[in-house]
């Protein structure tokens, strides 16, 4: 028998877990302003910090799907494997020059076991869904958001020595390694659905999956690129007023916050979005974030605190909705392919950050920062159009337990 107190206390253990071991994925990127002063990385050298993550995790999920592996190994085992091995590539990262080719291949094969902590965690905390799947899903998605937004905060504790971030988030991943060994599996715990190369083309035919598919390419198409570059604008535009060493502080502290508040929008939506309905809460979320992505550099070199404020919202609304496009494919999909159609959305998606986090800084050099997060608006608001649409659609009754 299991209880409530199991039941949370094992989704709290997870939690933590995933926010430790999501420290790997952004902790090369949050340095970025260090490592451009004192290597002059070139734009392209500085978009691969987060874009071969971006690749290896499109390769390690489809990679685990094809070959079952989720099937084949306990997924608690499978979680810290994943995290030992990213954090023995992240750790790696000391010994070399960051201008050394093989720095790319490091970042690899980090989001190739990415593909080993979040897709599984989330897996590990639906065992214990009963009616409130959208707030599951939204903790462990406000777990990545905390976990990704952390390499900031550390890098902001060590200071000017870039080391310290990469060394404390491989210490994090050993730890979330060590702990997820005390989570407790779910009642609804079963065997994974396999990959099912001819359920493909459903993503596209059934028409309410497509639909929130590509709700969720919108939502993708703004979310990595800013999270990738948000830390280097707060960092140039708090320079224009104020000391270096000073700003460059600021920004990372401001980064941290921008990021981390995501977590707040996760759970809040998680928790409403089973109430109020899966399109309504994403079509706001959009909405919000797409008007930020459209005003921010508005402000660029203007009142440090009035930008970090709106980034701080900004941050908020980006990831709010993301764990119910997830939960909405669940949903629609026919239940035989349920892991297929998810594997491909989440694959899809990372695939397109690829684009928006190397367009940055040609967009920069266009259109300065004051009009360089403006094109990231695009990807929302044809997320509205897309969400609007499957709230008209029939299947929609399906979602949220009818509350579209």
């Amino acid at each position: 028998m299991t209880s409530t107190s199991d039941k949370w206390i094992s989704l709290t253990i997870l939690a933590l877990c995933q926010v430790a071991a999501m420290a790997l994925w952004f902790s090369a990127s949050a340095v970025l302003p260090s490592l451009i002063e004192e290597y002059s990385l070139t734009s392209f050298q500085q978009a691969l910090f987060t874009s071969a993550v971006q690749v290896g995790f499109v390769v390690g999920s489809l990679s685990s799907a094809l070959f079952g592996l989720a099937d084949r190994l306990p997924p608690k085992l499978f979680f810290l494997g994943s995290a030992i091995i990213a954090a023995l590539a992240n750790a790696l990262l000391l010994a070399i020059e960051p201008t050394h080719t093989v720095v790319p291949l490091l970042r690899f094969i980090t989001g190739v076991c990415m593909a080993g902590i979040y897709p599984v965690g989330m897996r590990m905390a639906a065992t214990w869904a009963k009616g409130d799947m959208g707030l599951l899903v939204g903790l462990l998605v406000g777990a990545l958001t905390l976990g990704s937004a952390s390499p900031h905060l550390f890098n902001a504790i060590g200071g000017i020595d870039w080391r310290f971030t990469i060394a404390t988030a491989s210490a994090c991943a050993i730890a979330a390694a060590i702990g997820i060994l005390l989570f407790k599996m779910g009642p609804a715990y079963t065997k994974a659905p396999k990959f099912h190369p001819r359920h493909i083309l459903s993503a596209w035919n059934i028409k309410s999956v497509r639909l929130a598919n590509l709700g969720y390419l919108g939502h993708m198409w703004e979310l990595y690129a800013m999270w990738a570059w948000i830390g280097i604008f707060l960092t140039a535009s708090f320079s224009l007023t104020m000391e270096s060493t000073v700003a460059h502080n600021l920004a990372k502290l401001a980064t941290f916050a921008t990021m981390a508040a995501g977590a707040i929008g996760c759970l809040a939506t998680g928790y409403l979005a089973d109430k109020l309905g899966r399109t309504t809460l994403t079509i706001i979320a959009m909405l919000i974030s797409g008007i930020c992505a459209l005003t921010v550099g508005l402000l660029f070199g203007t009142s440090p605190i009035w930008l970090t404020l709106l980034c701080v919202l900004w941050g908020i609304s980006i990831i709010a909705d993301s764990a119910q496009f997830s939960a909405s494919v669940a949903e629609l999909s026919p239940p035989e392919i349920v892991g297929t159609m998810l594997t491909l959305q989440t694959s899809l998606g990372f695939t397109l950050t690829l684009i928006t986090i190397h367009l940055m800084p040609y967009a920069v050099d266009l259109l300065s920062w004051t009009y360089a997060f403006a094109p990231l608006a695009i990807g929302p608001f044809l997320g509205v159009w897309a969400m609007a649409k499957l709230r008209q659609h029939p299947d929609a009754l399906k979602l949220a337990n009818g509350k579209k």
